[in-house]
């Protein structure tokens, strides 16, 4: 869910959302993030993953180092048993001081918001080298990991695009797509490993289940 559907035109345009106070996140020298996210079909099905009352399915391989642009913490929703925080996160252009410092950014209600009063690149290259990701942290080291994320940092996570069911067949499903924009188009990612860069990387491999 990049941007709500209802929003669309607008928030791209920066026409009715209104103006935003520039973004607190003081954004890191670190190494620009050059590649995209690396998304791989299953050789063969994965068997479905059961996490607090939900079934999980496996839709895709997929790995990704990407710059958090933001970090947002939920823990009223139904989906906050799953996911307890969304990064927005961004590569390639969207991971440049230059670029960043001139777009303003937010999250709310499990969407991800930009806007910026002078387009400092290409609208097309901020929706497909940005999105906002919900993570689902396979055991509880990678869940501090993730909560503990800041804005400005590098994050290099490992795991699938999946599919949740609950018993009342509620679903939420991922996107497959790094093209698409609205409700819908955030992925939704079973995280196995996750490792956030700094002078003193530290990488946590959930075990296999």
């Amino acid at each position: 869910m990049k941007f709500r559907k209802s929003l669309f035109a607008a928030l791209l345009a920066g026409a009715l959302f209104p103006v935003l106070p520039a973004s607190s996140a003081t954004f890191s020298p670190d190494p620009l993030v050059l590649g995209d996210p690396i998304q791989k079909n299953l050789d063969e099905p994965v068997s479905p993953i059961e996490k607090n009352g939900y079934l999980i399915t496996p839709l895709a391989e997929f790995q990704a180092q990407a710059r958090v642009l933001g970090a947002k913490h939920y823990n009223q929703d139904r989906e906050a048993s799953l996911v307890p925080v969304d990064l927005a996160l961004g590569w390639k252009r969207m991971s440049e001081d230059n670029v960043l410092n001139r777009i303003d950014i937010r999250q709310d209600g499990r969407f991800y918001f930009w806007k910026t009063n002078a387009f400092p690149i290409p609208r097309g290259e901020i929706e497909t080298q940005s999105t906002n990701m919900h993570l689902i942290p396979a055991d509880s080291i990678i869940e501090e990991s993730l909560k503990s994320v800041q804005p400005g940092e590098i994050v290099v996570f490992n795991g699938y695009l999946v599919e949740v069911r609950g018993q009342d067949n509620w679903r939420w499903r991922s996107s497959l797509t790094r093209n698409d924009t609205g409700d819908g188009a955030c992925e939704l990612v079973y995280v196995t490993s996750f490792e956030v860069r700094g002078k003193q990387p530290q990488t946590h491999y959930a075990e296999v289940r």
